[in-house]
């Protein structure tokens, strides 16, 4: 009943309007590519399909460095200051300089690995190409949109790209050698999604970008480095999955991982939708967040079983026989319950109570221990070995956070 409630009120109608803003944007970015996904397997392969989950592999360490958590400490110090102007400039000023600065020192990383790397050389068309969806998520203004709970904005500008992109994967993807167009391709978009929301900031809301000093940029790097953390370091076991598969068993058995991970991550999207929308609400109204657990964890448990139940379908759709492919649906489908929990717990608790660092030293003390079990388990028993690296991380990660909840309520 209180749901039902807070749904009547002005807030819950922010909350459903951003809800359905947010479902539909990833809903699309899910679905779109599950479109073209046979098409692209069909006419790249897997191998080359491969080629592209590693290349968008290690860019993914680097995303991670140029949010620099500003993901979750931008929303949050926006959605504080979210009434007045002067705050905002200064807050996307020092966003922007560091985002900036962490893009530039990504890019020359990105180029000197492979300079010195002799496989990702021979692929050095196909990385440069990926590395340029960094500049893109470095200007889009994805923090800012959220912690003024104006979700719709999102939603229009990379509803458009992705259509336009999708369409693009159909007219110039005829073989296999275009793979790295491809990448290209995909890049090109997120550019463009990046170039448009700074628009949006400078004509609507009327956005000024004003020389904050040297020391507050510097306190804030100090600052969020315990949630950069917290955000980076899952990387170790999640993201290593597909580099350490590329690399100890083939890029093939790779693509094969990575078409069933899409399919996981589109529940995972979902589900990360309603913390996503929920995050600045119980920032603002703490009393809401058990009403949002008991959402997530009816919401998960009914996403499972039709998951589970749709795994003959969907393999039947991606065209794919191989003998290992059911056992690892049903893997990376558990570790979605880990997910979850972290994203209750974690997230949406801890971090909105401002317990930054009991969180990342949860994190990294579970992401280093999944990380160590990967590199046996990837080595001796490949996609299996992935996929269980992945549940263990995540049942880690959310597990421990929920003790650490129980206790708090408890004492």
């Amino acid at each position: 009943m209180r749901l039902i409630s807070l749904l009547k009120t002005k807030d819950g109608k922010v909350l459903i309007e951003n809800f359905l803003s947010l479902s539909v944007l990833q809903i699309v970015t899910m679905l779109l590519p599950l479109i073209t996904l046979p098409y692209v397997l069909c006419v790249l392969g897997y191998e080359n399909y491969g080629l592209i989950a590693l290349a968008t592999a290690l860019i993914i360490y680097f995303q991670a460095i140029v949010d620099y958590s500003f993901k979750v400490t931008a929303v949050r110090d926006v959605a504080t200051h979210r009434n007045s102007p002067n705050k905002l400039n200064l807050i996307y000023s020092r966003v922007m300089i560091i985002k900036l600065a962490f893009l530039l020192l990504s890019l020359a990383t990105i180029m000197l690995i492979v300079s010195l790397y002799p496989p990702f050389y021979k692929e050095k068309e196909l990385f440069l190409y990926a590395s340029l969806s960094l500049v893109g998520f470095a200007l889009f203004p994805e923090w800012f949109f959220q912690g003024i709970e104006k979700m719709k904005y999102i939603t229009l500008i990379n509803v458009v790209i992705k259509i336009f992109f999708t369409l693009s994967i159909f007219i110039f993807i005829k073989e296999k050698g275009d793979y790295a167009f491809y990448s290209l391709l995909a890049s090109a978009g997120v550019l463009f999604s990046g170039v448009i929301g700074q628009w949006i900031l400078y004509k609507k809301y009327k956005i000024k970008f004003i020389a904050p000093p040297l020391k507050s940029i510097k306190k804030i790097i100090i600052k969020n480095f315990p949630i950069f953390i917290n955000q980076f370091v899952p990387n170790l076991y999640n993201n290593s999955t597909s580099l350490l598969l590329g690399l100890f068993v083939n890029i093939e058995t790779l693509g094969i991982y990575s078409a069933i991970r899409i399919i996981i991550d589109l529940c995972v999207m979902l589900l990360s939708i309603v913390s996503r929308v929920f995050f600045p609400f119980i920032n603002r109204k703490k009393d809401a967040f058990k009403m949002y657990r008991n959402l997530m964890f009816i919401l998960v448990t009914f996403g499972l079983l039709i998951l589970f139940a749709s795994s003959n379908l969907i393999f039947w759709y991606l065209n794919l026989n191989h003998p290992l492919a059911l056992p690892t649906f049903l893997l990376m489908g558990l570790s979605i319950l880990g997910f979850v929990a972290y994203d209750i717990y974690g997230l949406n608790y801890f971090i909105i109570k401002r317990q930054d660092k009991l969180v990342m030293k949860n994190t990294i003390f579970c992401s280093l221990i999944a990380f160590a079990f990967s590199l046996p388990l990837i080595y001796f028993y490949g996609i299996i070995g992935a996929s269980l690296t992945l549940v263990i991380g995540r049942f880690l990660m959310g597990g421990t956070l929920m003790y650490q909840y129980v206790k708090v309520k408890k004492y």
